[in-house]
């Protein structure tokens, strides 16, 4: 399910010789962040990205040489070095673990017809602008667990940065469900529809089509364990396939000992592997 391979984005260029006499090459690309961007609440401040360049073998090397140019420079506390690659590729995992890098996040995909849930007695209805300060305490209370099992970063103006999204989301009607049992708010999940087309961003990580994006999805935690996600989640697929959607993917926290379990009952299947060392200076 791995797309075709595009050109990587522009940065400074990388190269390692190998034994045999070749070379292999990857880009690393810098990004700084806004303290109130929404990008913070999953990532540090200031990214320092490898974007490799190689096929079979290489990937030691290659990351040996990633460690020699961030020991030239001068990065800040609130940094990172990160990498994509694709989840099965065992070999390079245990490159990156080598150099203390650490697996916090995982894009995960799912295809095929939705799973038929046991009746039960959630509600489920697509939220609206006026749900706003309903969903919030609910997106915070997921925002809060994943901070403790990955990525996460609880920053001080996070409430504010994730109010924001979510009413944006809410204006311009991508889809948003709330499931409630006895007329109380109990889940929601924060969605929208993405498409894979050539020159987006979207076609390095997903083949081209048209995908349902589940970005944040939240049970209130006096509710867990008792079938709410899964009703919740059985509706959010039957929606997304009814919209024409040739899949749908998300990212997961491999240390988060809810959603590994979760997503994977539920068909979910690991496709690229984030992998991250926090701050940039202690790759090794």
């Amino acid at each position: 399910m791995l797309p075709a391979a595009v050109r990587p984005p522009d940065g400074e260029v990388i190269t390692a010789a190998l034994a045999t006499g070749t070379r292999v090459a990857g880009v690393l690309v810098p990004t700084r962040l806004t303290p109130d961007a929404m990008p913070t609440l999953w990532s540090a401040l200031e990214v320092w990205e490898l974007h490799p360049m190689l096929g079979e073998h290489g990937m030691a090397e290659l990351v040996d040489q990633w460690r020699a140019v961030m020991g030239r420079l001068r990065t800040a506390p609130d940094s990172s070095c990160l990498v994509t690659w694709p989840s099965r590729d065992v070999g390079a995992a245990r490159v990156f673990l080598d150099h203390g890098l650490v697996p916090l996040s995982t894009l995960a995909i799912r295809t095929g017809a939705p799973l038929l849930p046991s009746p039960g007695a959630l509600k489920v209805r697509r939220a609206a602008l006026r749900d706003l300060d309903t969903l919030l305490p609910l997106a915070l209370a997921e925002l809060e667990y994943s901070a403790m099992v990955g990525g996460t970063v609880l920053r001080p103006g996070a409430e504010q940065v994730k109010r924001a999204a979510l009413a944006r989301h809410l204006d311009q009607g991508d889809p948003i469900w709330i499931g409630e049992r006895d007329g109380i708010a109990v889940a929601m999940a924060e969605c929208w529809y993405n498409e894979s087309i050539t020159g987006s961003w979207s076609e390095t990580r997903l083949r081209h089509g048209l995908w349902g994006y589940v970005n944040s999805f939240s049970v209130a935690p006096s509710f867990r364990g008792a079938g709410v996600g899964r009703e919740l989640v059985s509706v959010v697929h039957r929606e997304f396939a009814a919209a024409g959607t040739d899949g749908t993917f998300l990212y997961f926290n491999p240390p988060n000992p809810l959603s590994t379990v979760f997503w994977a009952r539920q068909g979910y299947r690991p496709l690229w592997t984030i992998w991250e060392i926090r701050p940039a200076s202690a790759l090794r």
